[in-house]
């Protein structure tokens, strides 16, 4: 395959991430392939020639989106047109779920192979989308196994490449040495997890701190640590102290440290679950979301759980307290015996960990090429 011509799409952070992984892969195994399209600082060092900022892809929430559609629709217009004009070997579409699958579809009508690296949770609504996928995409890399046995089922070529975190994510973390680096005391410890985004911190953060001060009553003793996506979160989060008395540390982002330092997580159901189920700490999840959403939500998803873990456990491996039954007193009492007891939960963590601990970029690039060939 001489002279390969590799395009790719990323619209976020973690998709810049997946997608330097995989291009470092490709080089390995073709080290003049060209690489073209749109990704962030990561996949331009890895010699991506952006076409723009990937930054005017990100954007969260549908009044947001709504003030940028006219740009976003005319960029993809415009991408479109230049990948027709440039025939990649292959087009490589990395999340963005909404602006990506449209592209996949009219290149792969162009006679473009296309893949799409990360599922959309189709699965859990909306599964009307898989018709769009399975008419726009030659291959889906999808980064769990229960994503996987979705697509066979409904004929879309598919291919578990396993999940990047935990091939980086150590097998078991060093607790004492996380928290003599983030200077925390020796004995129980509880990591507070209210989200990334403003609104969830809204709802969750003192939600949590409540369910801290309850807990302090259940576990003498206990210490808190909170690690503070950004800036904004951190004011947010100390604007709620005043008036409770917590022995409590705030960092600034360093999750995964956190994670490896506690003994157990309250945490906000998203993402940073699958983090807190690679660093084996039990868990309790909650989520609280404005009342229509949810009842709307409610309706639409198709599957018995929310949590990352119970997802790819297939059985309520995780407590899951939503809504109502999110108060700071079931929290604490849920929370309180996985402190020093949450075996059965790790027991369980550390098999998922194995399953997707796969060399997720190197599969995911022999995939592609055995799509090209």
């Amino acid at each position: 395959m001489a002279g390969l011509c590799v395009a790719l799409v990323a619209g976020e952070a973690s998709g810049d991430i997946l997608g330097a992984g995989l291009m470092r892969a490709l080089k390995d195994r073709h080290p003049d392939v060209e690489f073209i399209g749109v990704g962030g600082p990561l996949m331009q060092a890895q010699g991506l020639s952006s076409y723009f900022p990937m930054e005017r892809l990100a954007v969260m929430g549908l009044v947001e989106v709504l003030g940028r559609l006219r740009e976003l629709l005319k960029r993809r217009k415009l991408l479109v047109q230049t990948l027709i004009e440039r025939k990649p070997d292959v087009f490589i579409g990395i999340d963005a779920p909404d602006f990506n699958l449209n592209i996949e579809l009219q290149l792969r009508r162009a006679g473009i192979k296309t893949v799409h690296y990360v599922s959309p949770s189709v699965w859990a609504w909306r599964q009307k989308r898989v018709l769009k996928i399975r008419e726009g995409c030659d291959l889906m890399l999808t980064l769990f196994p229960f994503e996987a046995r979705f697509y066979e089922e409904k004929g879309v070529p598919v291919r578990f490449v396993g999940h990047p975190l935990a091939d980086t994510i150590a097998l078991d973390a060093d607790r004492s040495a996380a928290r003599a680096e983030l200077n925390l005391p020796q004995g129980s410890l509880v990591a507070l997890m209210p989200g990334s985004r403003g609104g969830e911190v809204g709802r969750l953060g003192g939600l949590f701190l409540d369910a801290a001060e309850r807990l302090r009553a259940l576990v003498p003793g206990v210490h808190f640590v909170v690690p503070c996506a950004n800036a904004e979160r951190r004011a947010q989060l100390e604007q709620m102290l005043p008036g409770r008395d917590l022995p409590l540390t705030l960092l600034d982002g360093r999750s995964h440290q956190a994670l490896a330092a506690c003994d157990a997580v309250l945490i906000a159901s998203g993402t940073a679950t699958l983090e807190a189920l690679l660093f084996k700490r039990p868990m309790v999840v909650a989520y609280r979301m404005a009342p229509l959403t949810y009842w709307i939500l409610k309706r639409l998803v198709k599957s018995p759980y929310v949590s990352l873990p119970n997802l790819l456990a297939q059985r309520l491996l995780v407590p899951e307290l939503l809504q109502e039954a999110a108060t700071p007193d079931a929290l604490a009492q849920t929370l309180a015996p996985l402190i020093r007891a949450g075996v059965e939960q790790t027991e369980g963590f550390d098999q998922i960990h194995r399953t997707l601990r796969r060399d997720a970029s190197n599969q995911a690039a022999e995939a592609v090429l055995a799509l090209i060939r």
